[in-house]
């Protein structure tokens, strides 16, 4: 399969992940999202500590996993409209294909925060809050706003060729976007603190 036009698959990515994002904060601020907030480890624990925590929980994957993927299937149908430049920029898949691989990569952007709370529960970082050391406080921040995009992109390399300038541009850009919807699901109160 031929790789995208870095920029139009740059682009083309951060408009699913920010209409993913809208679907998941209405979701989350929803009665019916309260039905899932089950804990994903179930409440177990590893060595006497929580694995992730009460934050994580199901509720998430159900808004974020089915969210991408009629995010990639609705986008992909959008550019279809769109000057055959745009489209021809895209990977060469189906719109089913689009569905399908928008939700592969919800799935990634999801189980990619899965290891920091892992982390985090292990330096026993409550779920929600910021490590009291100031260097720790840093490092966290950083984390909190690259894990689930490189899960996310890493889910989507290893299905369709993503060029480099794609993972750099959504590196850059995407970070910026995951604090604006930790300050938008701050002030729904869906979050604890807003970073």
């Amino acid at each position: 399969m031929k790789a995208p036009d870095p920029i139009i698959a740059a682009s083309f990515l951060i408009l699913s992940f920010v209409t993913a994002g809208f679907v998941q904060t209405f979701w989350l601020h929803s009665k019916l999202s309260k039905r899932f907030q089950i804990p994903i480890d179930g409440r177990r624990t590893f060595r006497g500590k929580r694995i992730f925590g009460d934050n994580k929980t199901w509720s998430g994957f159900t808004a974020m996993v089915p969210g991408v993927g009629v995010a990639f299937l609705t986008l992909r149908m959008l550019f279809g409209l769109l000057p055959t430049e745009l489209l021809n920029g895209l990977w060469q898949l189906s719109v089913l294909q689009y569905g399908l691989l928008g939700c592969l990569v919800g799935l990634g952007f999801m189980i990619g925060e899965l290891p920091n709370s892992f982390v985090k529960r292990r330096f026993d970082i409550s779920p929600g809050e910021a490590p009291r050391q100031p260097k720790a406080r840093s490092i966290c921040f950083v984390v909190d706003r690259f894990d689930s995009i490189f899960g996310g992109m890493l889910a989507l390399s290893l299905v369709v060729p993503t060029p480099f300038l794609t993972w750099c541009c959504i590196l850059l850009i995407g970070p910026i976007i995951h604090l604006a919807f930790n300050l938008l699901l701050f002030q729904l109160g869906v979050k604890a603190r807003p970073a």
